[in-house]
């Protein structure tokens, strides 16, 4: 094959699909390389709800959700809490987002064939205050198909592409180098991978059969982030802020998003920024059906489950299920231990436990009105959470608080949680619900939660005690951190384009996704509003793409 294009894309996630579609649009030769079988296009992405953030949509206005660029930009500044030199870029595509996510990102999606759950969904809703943390009103907006559903159009467009010879994909090939010459980046080299039949996700062969390389005008890195190498991710752990790094973590990602392109892209001479940055989950569970190695599976509660950790304590608000997960995460692991429990009952998990990824959403991946109403207003919990009810190793379900309490300590073989000590905690809880209102933090958040009308209908359980038997039965679910997003990566500029140490562009280098902290080196900053890691990447990779189409 002729080994030059105008332009190469390292990753086929969703950052680089997105790239290499704006390119081919533009009229450009692609090549996309990409260490995972050709089955693996889409990446990390594929496996999510699907959730984007979105402002001053339709679907927020139908259900009477007052939201604004002004609004959601205060959100997102008050939570990324930008105060390094190097924040400069960050917060000016954080910007660029917010502008773009209340402006033209629905209509282009829609326009591609994207549809949305109608009820929008209130995610991370933040630390207590209206200049801090979180999300004022409700924006995750569910893509129906979820995330293969997010994938679809931008998949569709390359493989138009690919068709007609604009763009071709290598898979099983590996980068290890990119090449330079007088001053800018030129191509890419790496090895040949043994062509490989593991399914999706699943851990893949590292055998080298040969070499290549690749020159272009053009490299643009979206080779996702570092939630796949837990030694990475204890490396970069930010001890200052969240204290010791868990020794215990499951994964949220395949054990391919390994970080190994940061280095490499660094070794180019690309600066890297905020590597401390990052963003885990505190409500994982190991899956009882695994696909890659550790596979956790996040659940995304409603407000009703009591949180403790691992001594039986209850964690203090804004540490509550849905609220702040950093926050939540520093408490936890304040106790010394890596685990922490959910306590609730029947009521509660039927009606507030969703799981995240698309694997575990069947009825919303199908994009089936019917499938979704059978599933979610159907008698019991969703099948995926029935399932791990009665698979999981991570759940305690028992008729009394005394059985449930010694499953728990069988379960750890710790004998943490006093059965006296989680009895008097449950009953003063109990002892709020008999009016509507209350002095507990938790029970005015629900009350607040069931004002609004998408949570009162799939997300918050009717307030009811938890001691009582008609609700039964009890159940205790163990959680585990669950490694997710890095938030720091390759510094970029708005257009995607990679930074040196002095802050200027390295010619022909681009950058997009999460290896960007999903934009700029991290337009997070220190917290994530969720819905805004598939949207950095459809944001980051459009803006790399069209941007590079310029200058080759």
């Amino acid at each position: 094959m002729d080994n030059n294009s105008d332009a190469i894309v390292v990753g086929a996630g969703l950052a680089g699909l997105v790239a290499a579609a704006e390119l081919a649009d533009a009229g450009k030769s692609v090549l996309i390389v990409e260490q995972e079988g050709e089955n693996s296009v889409g990446g990390q992405a594929h496996w999510s709800l699907g959730g984007l953030f979105l402002v001053d949509s339709p679907e927020q206005r139908r259900m009477r959700i007052k939201d604004s660029a002004e609004l959601a930009l205060q959100d997102w500044l008050g939570s990324a809490g930008f105060d390094r030199d190097e924040d400069y870029w960050p917060r000016k595509t954080a910007e660029a987002f917010v502008e773009f996510a209340a402006g033209e990102m629905r209509p282009w999606l829609y326009e591609q064939g994207m549809r949305w759950f109608p009820v929008v969904g209130w995610a991370e809703r933040g630390g207590s205050t209206a200049t801090g943390h979180g999300n004022s009103v409700p924006r995750f907006h569910i893509t129906w198909g979820t995330g293969p559903g997010v994938v679809a159009p931008f998949e569709r467009r390359v493989r138009e592409h690919m068709d007609a010879g604009r763009i071709t994909l290598k898979a099983r090939h590996r980068v290890a180098r990119v090449l330079t010459a007088d001053g800018r980046v030129t191509g890419v080299a790496g090895e040949m991978l043994a062509p490989s039949t593991v399914q999706r996700g699943e851990r893949s062969s590292r055998e080298v059969i040969d070499d290549f390389e690749f020159h272009a005008g053009a490299v643009l890195v979206t080779s996702g982030g570092i939630g796949g190498n837990h030694d990475l991710v204890r490396e970069y752990w930010p001890e200052d802020r969240l204290g010791e790094p868990p020794a215990h973590m499951l994964s949220g990602v395949p054990h391919h998003v390994d970080g190994r392109m940061i280095a490499i892209t660094r070794e180019a001479g690309a600066a890297v920024i905020n590597s401390d940055r990052m963003w885990h989950y505190t409500e994982g569970m190991k899956n009882w059906n695994p696909i890659w190695p550790a596979h956790g599976i996040r659940i995304i509660p409603g407000p009703s489950s009591m949180w403790f950790d691992a001594n039986g304590r209850r964690l203090p608000a804004p540490c509550l299920p849905g609220y702040d997960t950093l926050a939540t995460l520093k408490e936890i692991l304040r106790s010394g231990h890596d685990y922490s429990w959910f306590v609730l009952d029947q009521s509660i998990i039927e009606k507030e436990f969703a799981l995240s990824g698309s694997e575990q959403n069947p009825d919303m991946t199908s994009g089936q009105w019917k499938e979704v109403l059978k599933s979610r207003l159907g008698k019991g919990a969703p099948p995926p959470v029935e399932a791990f009810k009665e698979h999981g190793e991570d759940f305690v379900v028992a008729n009394d608080l005394k059985t449930l309490v010694d499953g728990m300590n069988r379960l750890t073989g710790e004998n943490r949680i006093d059965h006296g000590r989680l009895l008097a905690e449950l009953t003063a809880r109990d002892n709020q619900m008999d009016n509507p209102y209350a002095k507990d933090a938790q029970i005015t958040a629900i009350h607040g939660a069931r004002h609004y009308l998408g949570d009162k209908l799939f997300r918050a359980a009717k307030p009811h005690k938890i001691l009582d038997p008609k609700h039964g039965p009890l159940i205790a679910v163990r959680l585990h951190i669950l490694t997710r997003k890095t938030l720091g990566g390759l510094h970029t500029n708005v257009d995607g384009q990679v930074l040196d140490d002095a802050g200027d562009p390295v010619a022909g280098l681009y950058a997009a996704g999460e290896v960007a902290g999903f934009g700029g080196g991290g337009y997070h900053g220190y917290n994530a509003l969720e819905g805004t890691f598939l949207g950095g990447c459809i944001f980051s990779g459009r803006r790399a793409g069209r941007h590079a189409a310029t200058v080759v």
